[in-house]
């Protein structure tokens, strides 16, 4: 965990804060996944990480303490064709203001803060914090909601479209995963709005 944010960014003035974070920004296929965490004073931070540093087992354990222990979470999944509709940027900050609306409705929150350099649009004090899911408890929490529950997610796209290999990649863009959309084609989930290079167009298939 990375000390000296709270430096410039004092915890005592930013009163109950509730912290977002996504997963599933970069994947061809599937949903963005967003979660919201209140997390009380006496939590066990130091199984806290930023999410995509912990292992699979490591991530797990942590859920299910998190949810356990929280003041407030919730969870947020948008759909491929939300994603497609009005672009992965809108969507992931859409999901995360969803997720935070979930628990303002359920716990009073005073600060929110999200990791990346893009805040969702909500009524109160909102920062953005750039690798802030290896900074602040909250958004570490949230980062590892976001993580499990995606991930749980595509093991069903898995069992639902196996020739995809979604258990393995996840959606994201492996060599694995472009073979098999050159193979079969696009899934029913994949992001259209995506344009993934075939081998025709350059040697080094790429997303951009």
């Amino acid at each position: 965990m990375e000390k000296g944010l709270f430096e410039t960014l004092p915890e005592s003035d930013m009163g109950i804060i509730c912290g977002a974070d996504e997963a599933g920004r970069g994947p061809l296929a599937g949903p963005v996944t967003a979660a919201a965490v209140v997390l009380p004073q006496d939590f066990p931070i130091s199984i806290l990480n930023d999410s995509k540093k912990m292992s699979e087992k490591e991530r797990m354990e942590a859920e299910v303490v998190i949810k356990e222990k929280a003041i407030s979470w919730a969870i947020v999944s948008l759909s491929h064709s939300i994603i497609d509709r009005i672009n992965i940027l809108q969507a992931s900050l859409m999901a995360m203001k969803m997720a935070y609306e979930r628990v303002a409705s359920k716990t009073h929150v005073d600060t929110l803060l999200v990791d990346g350099n893009k805040k969702p649009d909500v009524a109160i004090p909102c920062s953005a914090i750039v690798k802030g899911d290896g900074k602040i408890p909250e958004i570490m929490a949230a980062s590892i909601l976001a993580k499990t529950e995606r991930d749980r997610l595509m093991l069903l796209c898995d069992r639902k479209w196996p020739e995809y290999g979604y258990r393995e990649h996840k959606g994201y863009p492996t060599k694995q995963h472009i073979a098999m959309i050159e193979k079969y084609g696009p899934s029913p989930i994949t992001r259209m709005s995506f344009h993934l290079k075939s081998k025709k167009e350059d040697e080094t298939p790429s997303l951009f």
